[in-house]
């Protein structure tokens, strides 16, 4: 087993990170003070996982919406399920399947030791059946459906869907109400025999713990597993976008938009200086103390609803501005007027330094949240990115950097608008 301290000198704080002899990644990071903790136990395997091989062995294709199903499946068990067992410790349980990872999480302030071990233990020991898994296609089923009404939702990825060609993000996360009904007991079990193997999987645990506790719980509840080389399978996705424009009808009180920069993406996720200075040019570019925000706010092209998300994962790579608005072609057209504007002119060094002050000041204040804490552990872990390189990235970006990474960041003759309007 190998034990990493890694410190922070800024913070004054630290983290372990442990490779643990099953072949799980742990890392423990403890908060004096803290009375709650908060623990995630995590696969890098996500809706986007759709084709693979192992071993270099033949590709496997498998039905859309997998990974969310067996993130519900894996909650029962021939016993029950893990929410009763949580019930009896106190504490509060979720889980949560994204395009890249799917991760079962709880937060507690007693109990911590018993609700790891449920949490150790319910997700390593999958429990399908013809029955069982043809009773929550129903249940998925309605799920889907519900989707398919929800504005905020429809909007998003008829964004992604015209933005991408052949990438898997543009398949909605549930799948289709056609695709989970492919879905057997050997399809979920060959998908977590590939990525639910500890190899491939991380542990964070954030506040109130101790690195000892963990790793005694650890050695007793986890199945060693033999590493296997899993090969993710994409077609090759096209620098441009399908369509720069879509619509739908849906009840809206205002029309509701997502207008999405494309980026061409690499083999492997962005890195930690890649990322920081992202951040910074979006706080700099369209938060609420920037120059555009207040534009469109003067102008009463947007409300407080807009916001903004650099998107990224394997295999795909932008940024996605949101919100509500009378008139979202407007919007758009002045988003994408000011960043060719502002290629032209420059950055302003004042803007830079308070976009800058403020994004470091957002990590930093972040680190008072376990779950931040827990779950930006588990990303940077599958995107090969550490912490503190990542908020030390922050604090010594110069203009410069930025600069650079504007002429990347944004090109605004790949871009989708999805709107959504009153029927």
């Amino acid at each position: 087993m190998d034990i990493k301290e890694i410190k922070s000198a800024s913070l004054s704080e630290k983290y372990y990170k442990v490779k643990h002899s099953s072949g799980l990644t742990i890392y423990v990071y403890p908060k004096d003070g803290y009375n709650s903790t908060y623990a995630i136990f995590g696969t890098k395997y996500g809706s986007i996982n759709n084709t693979f091989k192992v071993d270099g062995g033949e590709i496997v294709k498998v039905p859309d919406g997998i990974a969310h199903y067996l993130e519900h499946k894996l909650f029962e068990s021939e016993d029950g399920d893990a929410f009763s067992r949580y019930a009896k410790t106190g504490a509060n349980a979720n889980a949560y399947t994204s395009f890249d990872k799917t991760c079962y999480l709880f937060s507690c302030t007693d109990n911590f030791e018993e609700s790891l071990e449920i949490l150790l233990d319910f997700v390593q020991s999958p429990y399908f059946t013809k029955e069982t898994v043809a009773k929550e296609q129903g249940i998925i089923g309605q799920e889907i459906k519900m989707y398919d009404d929800s504005p905020a939702w429809r909007v998003m990825f008829n964004m992604l869907m015209n933005m991408y060609k052949t990438h898997p993000v543009r398949i909605d996360i549930a799948g289709t109400v056609e695709s989970i009904a492919e879905i057997t007991p050997e399809y979920l079990y060959t998908c977590y025999n590939t990525y639910y193997n500890l190899n491939n999987m991380v542990l964070c645990v954030a506040g109130n713990v101790e690195l000892d506790t963990v790793l005694n719980i650890a050695d007793r509840m986890l199945k060693k597993s033999q590493y296997h080389e899993i090969e993710n399978i994409f077609e090759e996705e096209p620098d441009g976008v399908l369509a720069p424009y879509v619509e739908q009808k849906l009840p809206v009180g205002l029309p509701l938009f997502n207008l999405g920069f494309k980026e061409k993406a690499g083999e492997k996720r962005v890195d930690e200086k890649t990322l920081a200075y992202s951040e910074i040019l979006l706080f700099l570019i369209a938060s609420s103390t920037s120059v555009l925000y207040r534009k469109m706010m003067d102008e009463n092209l947007i409300n407080a609803s807009f916001s903004y998300e650099f998107f990224e994962g394997e295999g795909f790579l932008g940024t996605i501005f949101s919100g509500e608005s009378r008139d979202p072609e407007k919007v758009s057209d002045t988003i994408k007027q000011y960043i060719d504007e502002l290629k032209v002119k420059g950055i302003d060094s004042e803007e830079f330094e308070i976009a800058k002050r403020a994004t470091y000041g957002d990590a930093i204040s972040a680190m008072n949240s376990t779950d931040h804490i827990a779950n930006i552990l588990t990303d940077f872990d599958f995107s090969d990115r550490e912490l503190y390189t990542y908020i030390d990235a922050i604090a010594n970006a110069t203009i410069e950097d930025i600069t650079e990474r504007l002429s990347t960041m944004f090109d605004t003759e790949k871009t989708t608008l999805s709107v959504i309007k009153n029927d």
